[in-house]
């Protein structure tokens, strides 16, 4: 059959009968956060990725291979695709066109229809009903059966009924959308949050091609900002790029492909010399961030059969202490997808994969092609068994600097570091810590602050990188060990050497403060690094945070103002002064916390009724991995060009 024989039947089989109504569309409005997670930026960029899953689920049911996304000048958004566009007849049950149904009834679409879509991503299929509810304007324009049709809507109520504008001998739908700013708190999109998750659909779904430009940023030639996202080898290529600043242990990541009762899974791993363990996975697209059991079963399957196999080649022979799965998995990097056409997700974020079965089905695949590459591969085999070893070697050194840790917490009472001026408080929701830069800004912070809920722990100089170190060396390092301590937390429990046990967390507010200037980065993103490495989870449940001290004070006679950016100096200047100079203006650069007197710290960085704290929040596990490899691992050069090109953008996102 012809690929457009093979269009037309398609054509014929998905129509208004495929699209099945599930629920209304009520409250989406008034509750937008229960639909889309929040309304602040996350929220906002996830409209976009809901429109754009609708054209993936057309690609991987083999109907679409090229999706484009445009930013509008007004941020508003288009995506269009080259699938089969969505139906536009008379859908019976509900007296009108299945387009309108689709756009105005929560879940309601063709996904839902097993003859429509064998599987289908969407975070959990809200769908593009919920952008319509929560967009100010939305037109939607399909192509199909040789024709052009139109319906436009505002706040999730249709304009009026489709209608034929026209023929057209495209394929196709393209919806574009404007947020509603009284939803949404920031309704202006950033390029780089979009274009990390078309990269990240192109490298799971090879051979179709996104696109993304920026009608906001024009360049000189008079182009758009525009980038192509295609990979033909798919996993493979996503392995490389985010180890591009990892030094490979084997030449070639290793690819497994299979399938078991109608469940795809495709797998691509590359061990490397780092000692992190960088295990990310996916199902119908999502990521998973939580894991769940196509996650358990590659595990299993990886550490059943690489033991099995340095076992019958007696490589474990000389050693005197057992291997467990951490160590299979130490300096690995692997992507695990599947395809389930029924998932259950469960989890504090429902990203967690609850199948059963899938974990059995990833399990055996991994086994069987791991088996053989192990065998075929034999020296690649002895480089990565040899690397569990060291792994090994060095979990057991790092247990017992772990367990000297613990000793010397005991047997010093309290437990607590020294260094630490801890608060009185002792609910945790309550608490608050600030790891601070250097003993002199350290005494200013204990001056100034309230000792009822803030603690200060200062930081001498800059901490151990933790992306080069060896896992013993990070409890050996006496900074690090401060931090352990003082907020309660340890590493290791009897199940998984590396996990963290918060239970007796100290502090629900972790304050990263430093000096505003290069060093003051430098520090703070080691430290950054570290809880990114180590202490993810803190990140994840909202915990950890970057002060904001001031740049500048102005001061012209009686006035004086704070100012935090360049751009808030030279527009206070011009304020302040008649002729847009800084004459009769005095302008005090704080370099360093320990300029600021213990009022002035307290003032601006300090009292939660005037300071201004940014939220780390992890947008993309991926992307971040791929960034702390490249700033904090051994490779010059890319980290330059990173530098060179985002100096001037360089933020944390509240």
């Amino acid at each position: 059959m012809t690929a457009e024989e093979k269009r037309e039947l398609a054509n014929s089989q998905y129509t208004a009968d495929n699209i099945q109504v599930l629920e209304g569309l009520e409250a989406v409005r008034k509750r937008p956060a229960m639909y889309i997670g929040d309304v602040n930026s996350r929220g906002l960029h996830h409209l976009v990725y809901e429109v754009v899953d609708n054209s993936i689920d057309e690609a991987m049911g083999g109907y679409c291979d090229r999706i484009e996304i445009t930013i509008h000048n007004d941020n508003s958004i288009s995506v269009l695709d080259n699938g089969r566009g969505i139906p536009t007849g008379l859908h019976e049950k509900e007296n009108r066109s299945a387009l309108e149904v689709v756009m105005t009834v929560l879940h309601a679409g063709g996904k839902f229809d097993k003859g429509s879509y064998k599987v289908s991503g969407g975070l959990h299929g809200v769908g593009v009903s919920c952008v319509n509810a929560l967009s100010v304007a939305l037109k939607a324009e399909v192509y199909r059966e040789g024709k052009e049709f139109i319906q436009e809507f505002s706040c999730g109520k249709p304009l009026y009924s489709v209608k034929t504008v026209g023929a057209s001998d495209k394929n196709g739908t393209r919806i574009t959308f404007k947020p509603d700013d009284s939803i949404f708190r920031t309704t202006v999109y950033d390029y780089d949050i979009l274009a990390s998750r078309m990269r990240e659909l192109a490298f799971l779904n090879r051979g179709v091609t996104l696109t993304i430009s920026d009608e906001r940023e024009q360049k000189e030639d008079g182009t758009f900002k525009y980038e192509v996202f295609h990979s033909e080898n798919g996993l493979v290529d996503f392995i490389a790029y985010l180890d591009e600043n990892r030094d490979k242990l084997i030449p070639e990541s290793i690819a497994i492909e299979g399938e078991r009762n109608e469940v795809p899974v495709e797998i691509a791993m590359q061990y490397n010399t780092s000692f992190a363990e960088n295990l990310h996975s996916y199902v119908n697209n999502i990521n998973t961030h939580e894991g769940g059991t196509h996650l358990a079963g590659f595990r299993r399957g990886l550490t059943r059969t690489l033991k099995a196999y340095a076992e019958k080649t007696g490589m474990l022979a000389k050693l005197k202490f057992d291997i467990n799965g951490d160590d299979f998995r130490e300096g690995l990097t692997a992507i695990i997808s599947v395809k389930v056409p029924e998932p259950q997700f469960e989890g504090q974020t429902k990203t967690k994969l609850g199948n059963s079965e899938v974990m059995g089905i990833v399990d055996q695949i991994v086994s069987e092609h791991l088996s053989n590459y192990l065998e075929e591969h034999p020296k690649e085999a002895k480089t990565i068994v040899n690397k569990v070893i060291l792994a090994a070697t060095a979990r057991h050194a790092a247990r017992k600097a772990r367990e000297l840790v613990q000793r010397k917490s005991v047997l010093s009472g309290s437990g607590l570091p020294g260094k630490l001026s801890d608060c009185s408080e002792r609910d945790p929701a309550q608490a608050e810590i600030y790891l601070v830069e250097g003993d002199s800004a350290g005494g200013t912070a204990k001056q100034g602050r309230d000792r009822r809920f803030q603690a200060i722990l200062p930081l001498r100089g800059k901490i151990l990188n933790v992306e080069k170190a060896m896992p013993h060396k990070i409890y050996e390092s006496e900074e690090i060990k401060n931090i352990f301590t003082a907020l309660g937390v340890h590493i290791g429990t009897e199940d998984d050497s590396k996990a963290l046990n918060i239970d007796k967390l100290r502090y629900h507010k972790i304050i990263i403060m430093t000096d505003a200037d290069i060093d003051g980065s430098h520090i703070a993103t080691l430290i950054l690094t570290f809880f990114f490495r180590y202490m993810t989870d803190l990140i994840e449940r909202g915990y950890v945070y970057i002060a904001t001290p001031p740049l500048y004070l102005i001061r012209k006679g009686k006035n004086e103002q704070y100012c935090w950016t360049e751009e808030e100096r030279e527009n206070l200047v011009k304020e302040w002064s008649a002729d847009g100079t800084e004459k009769g203006i005095h302008i005090q650069r704080y370099k360093g916390l320990g300029e600021m007197n213990a009022e002035q710290l307290w003032t601006t960085t300090m009292d939660p009724a005037t300071r201004t704290l940014r939220q780390v929040t992890i947008e993309n596990g991926l992307e971040a991995d791929h960034v702390f490899s490249m700033l904090m691992g051994d490779e010059v050069p890319p980290r330059r060009e990173f530098i060179e090109a985002n100096a001037k953008y360089a933020k944390i996102d509240a």
